[in-house]
């Protein structure tokens, strides 16, 4: 089918903004003329891709498919332009995807390291869940992610690299100082209040996994986005906090880690980009720090 790649282009950035006059404001050209390329898009595909109304716009189930397939071509056609106009061999951005837990006590050494050898090169960072991060590089919007591994949504990932064994421990502060010293079960543990990052996480995926592998139900008391602030309601006492053992205070009078009767398996921080596409040269030296 002979389309025209500006139609697409407008259509993509409709898509974004869900708004006409936003989209014409972004490609520098008339609102009407943005509405014509629309138009002539939805003719020569037979389908319509909008509904619009006076208030807002909104993409049809056609219009929402095409964009799946655009949105993703688009992101990888501005990687190639960047890539392009990169004036030596670690020149222009990288792009990394990662949770802020990762980044703030994992990569922020490597952020540092790599800036004073490559001040030039400006370094993107976007905050998700280890889930959402795979979903941002399969879609061309960072060019790596570093993850926690298992994790259900690498399995079509090309290039994984594995840098970094970790454990997931309990911690609790003196509220509940009868299980100071002791192994527990998860049986028992599971009488507790305990807290955890929310299911849309890989973390929660593995802590449930892990009770129901013992045939326990898993209800926690409080679930969030975020593992520092996991730890400092368990340092008051509303509960008992599930988190990686590399996010804990160094010194922390406030907490103890809960031993649990049962070895909990160890997790990876990884490295996975897709080695199908161009590795800018800034991109190959910021991977060699992990190698």
């Amino acid at each position: 089918m002979d389309v025209n790649y500006e139609l697409y282009k407008v259509f993509y950035h409709v898509a974004v903004t869900l708004s006409f006059s936003e989209a014409s404001k972004q490609l520098f050209i008339s609102q009407s003329a943005v509405s014509q390329s629309i138009k002539t898009l939805e003719r020569k595909l037979d389908q319509t891709l909008f509904i619009r109304s006076t208030k807002k716009v909104q993409l049809t189930p056609e219009g929402e498919i095409l964009f799946r397939h655009i949105e993703p071509a688009m992101n990888l056609i501005r990687r190639g332009e960047t890539q392009l106009m990169e004036s030596s061999s670690t020149g222009g951005q990288i792009r990394i995807g990662a949770s802020d837990t990762i980044c703030r006590y994992f990569l922020v050494p490597y952020l540092k390291k790599f800036h004073k050898a490559f001040p030039t090169t400006h370094i993107k960072v976007t905050n998700q869940t280890s889930i959402k991060c795979v979903e941002l590089l399969e879609n061309g919007q960072v060019d790596l992610i570093v993850v926690n591994s298992p994790n259900t949504a690498l399995s079509n990932v090309s290039s994984i690299q594995k840098i970094k064994p970790f454990h997931d421990v309990f911690v609790a502060n003196h509220t509940f100082a009868e299980l100071q010293n002791q192994k527990i079960s998860l049986e028992r543990l599971s009488e507790f209040p305990i807290l955890m990052l929310d299911n849309r996480s890989t973390t929660s995926e593995f802590l449930h996994s892990l009770f129901q592998q013992h045939q326990l139900d898993l209800v926690p008391e409080i679930e969030l986005s975020s593992n520092d602030l996991l730890i400092d309601l368990a340092s008051i006492g509303l509960g008992i906090a599930f988190v990686p053992d590399y996010c804990l205070p160094h010194k922390s009078r406030d907490l103890f880690i809960v031993e649990t009767k049962e070895e909990l398996p160890h997790r990876e921080l990884v490295i996975a980009y897709n080695e199908r596409l161009p590795i800018s040269g800034a991109m190959k030296e910021f991977l060699g720090y992990f190698s």
